[in-house]
């Protein structure tokens, strides 16, 4: 009874493996992804050309400025891609750093550069609405 309990625990084990090794070919596809449009949209950033018009000024540094938090949120992400990929590469990924439990595979699957399971998360936000009050 007891080797039949290890065989599917083995097994449950292999299919969660499967399953992130999946999500991490899918962090690089989007990271080569991000890469690439980052590359692009900076070669396309407007340069700071002086305009006759004040309001034609003011709107192309709004444009400039925008195009600019666009890059730093996807320098983020970025940020938390290579995080994750590097704790698939050393076996810690898909653990919350939070309560150290595993974090649900589909969970996982659906917000692949998260690092707390949805109880803790879940728990941080509720704390953080209560902070803003």
């Amino acid at each position: 009874m007891k080797g039949k309990n290890k065989t599917k625990s083995d097994k449950n084990l292999s299919l969660r493996e499967e399953k992130i090794q999946e999500i991490k070919k899918n962090l690089i596809r989007q990271k080569e992804a991000l890469l690439s449009e980052a590359g692009d949209a900076l070669n396309a950033l407007p340069d700071e050309t002086l305009f006759p018009e004040l309001g034609d000024q003011a709107s192309a540094e709004i444009d400039r400025n925008f195009m600019l938090r666009l890059k730093g949120r996807e320098r983020q992400l970025l940020k938390k891609i290579d995080e994750a990929i590097e704790k698939i590469d050393s076996g810690t990924y898909g653990i919350c750093e939070v309560c150290g439990e595993e974090i649900n595979i589909k969970r996982l699957e659906a917000r692949p550069v998260t690092t707390m399971c949805i109880e803790c998360k879940t728990e941080q936000e509720e704390e953080e609405k209560l902070r803003e009050r």
